[in-house]
């Protein structure tokens, strides 16, 4: 009885109306059995399990991002790589970052403004539409021999994008990076938006948001012509039917870029190249795998349009090219916007849409005889109606605007310019023991 005098006492001071009783100081004892006994009930055990998952989500959300954590790592480990490979050789260097670097186009304009003496950044992500074994040859035996550093990483993560533009003050973006191809689009249709309009959009913020925004040099395409029947094509030609996926990018590509200059100062240049070739080419044009499966006595398809039409291209150097990539560079204007300190823009902005072509169609015919001719085997050919997948059956360049504001000169003719990528693709595929043929 003594034992239980302690809580007999303690049971004697609670006043009658317990419903009132609010102890100033609750026991441990007290505060136990409260919870138990509310807890007991399905409704309340309800409500303490959503309290406590929000309390983990907000804990969670509470974290620093480890994507941005990762980044921060990778920029910094590699930041003296970077900025040396963005120091151009004097102080009138352009300092560009190129994205689409171990592309072929990429590859071929980052060593061209290297070797002249221009500070280059090379951003890729090594998309596997193709041959990535390809796109890492073209980054250890063209960039790195010209002390070119790339970058790994995508144009969609806008993270890496600001802490590039962060650690280096670009003067010039060439936007290279795309998903290419039109035939692909059948089977990853989504793949072209994130990329030919996201990624573009992703770029045209970061460097919108640039302390000192760039001049932007991307490419379009000539896809963009679509059926016209007007020959050659020209800038000022309506562009308003494509005919593939592809080509709806890159003309929502065109229009996209129109806005960002009109409404924040982006001094942009598009250029629309017409079917570029040559070594290092991408293994999905016609010319790479027509040689390919010439060499192993494969049959190869030729289309032709309604009523054996004949379906032709103007097939365009990739040197040629470059240098019209170079020129457009040189030749941009500065951006009026005042980047991140949110100001209007100082003025209107340099906008232009140029045509890169070699202003020579050929037709498929003629190319695959002169495959015939250099690689000395005789193809065996298949005759098909083009079918309706988006390629579009005749480009020709109306190349007039590229000589007046870029000084633009084509002067590799389709003989000369095979020659030099048969050459380049029997050495490349021997030393690869033809494991990829």
């Amino acid at each position: 009885m003594t034992a239980l005098k302690p809580i007999l006492n303690h049971i004697d001071t609670i006043p009658p109306n317990t419903g009132k009783f609010k102890p100033v100081k609750p026991s441990v004892y007290f505060i136990h059995h409260r919870l138990r006994f509310h807890t007991s009930s399905p409704k309340c055990a309800l409500w303490w399990i959503i309290f406590l998952s929000l309390i983990i989500m907000l804990f969670f959300l509470s974290q620093p991002s480890t994507t941005a954590h990762l980044h921060t790592t990778m920029l910094s480990s590699k930041s003296t790589l970077i900025r040396l490979s963005a120091t151009p050789r004097s102080t009138q260097g352009h300092i560009v970052l190129v994205t689409g670097a171990v592309g072929f186009v990429g590859a071929h304009a980052s060593v061209a403004l290297k070797r002249r003496g221009d500070g280059v950044v090379g951003l890729d992500n090594y998309n596997p539409y193709y041959d990535v074994g390809l796109k890492t040859s073209r980054k250890t035996q063209l960039l790195d021999r010209a002390g070119v550093f790339v970058v790994k990483g995508d144009i969609n993560d806008d993270v890496l994008l600001r802490e590039l533009f962060d650690l280096v003050r670009f003067t010039h973006v060439l936007h290279l990076a795309a998903q290419a191809g039109v035939r692909y689009a059948m089977i990853d249709p989504s793949s072209y938006i994130k990329s030919n309009i996201d990624g573009f959009v992703n770029v045209l913020e970061a460097a919108k948001n640039a302390v000192v925004p760039p001049a932007i040099v991307w490419a379009s395409s000539s896809s963009v012509y679509g059926l016209n029947s007007k020959v050659p094509f020209s800038e000022q030609d309506r562009t308003d039917h494509p005919v593939s996926l592809y080509a709806a990018t890159k003309k929502a590509g065109e229009a996209i870029a129109h806005a960002y200059n009109h409404i924040h100062g982006l001094s942009i240049t598009g250029l629309r190249f017409f079917t570029v070739y040559g070594p290092w080419g991408r293994p999905d044009m016609a010319y790479f795998f027509f040689t390919k499966d010439i060499l192993n006595r494969k049959q190869i398809s030729i289309f032709e349009g309604e009523n054996h039409g004949t379906i032709a291209r103007d097939f365009t150097y990739i040197d040629d090219v470059v240098k019209g990539c170079l020129s457009a560079i040189d030749t941009a204007k500065k951006s009026t916007g005042n980047g991140r300190n949110g100001r209007k823009k100082k003025g209107e902005a340099q906008f232009r849409i140029i045509n890169l072509g070699n202003t020579s169609p050929v037709s498929v015919h003629k190319l695959v005889r002169l495959l015939e001719k250099l690689l000395k085997v005789k193809a065996k050919k298949k005759m098909v109606l083009m079918p309706r997948n988006g390629d579009v059956p005749f480009t020709h360049a109306d190349i007039s605007l590229a000589r007046m504001e870029l000084g633009y000169k084509p002067r590799v003719d389709l003989e000369t310019g095979l020659r030099k990528f048969v050459k380049w693709y029997l050495d490349y595929y021997d030393v690869k023991k033809k494991s990829s043929w």
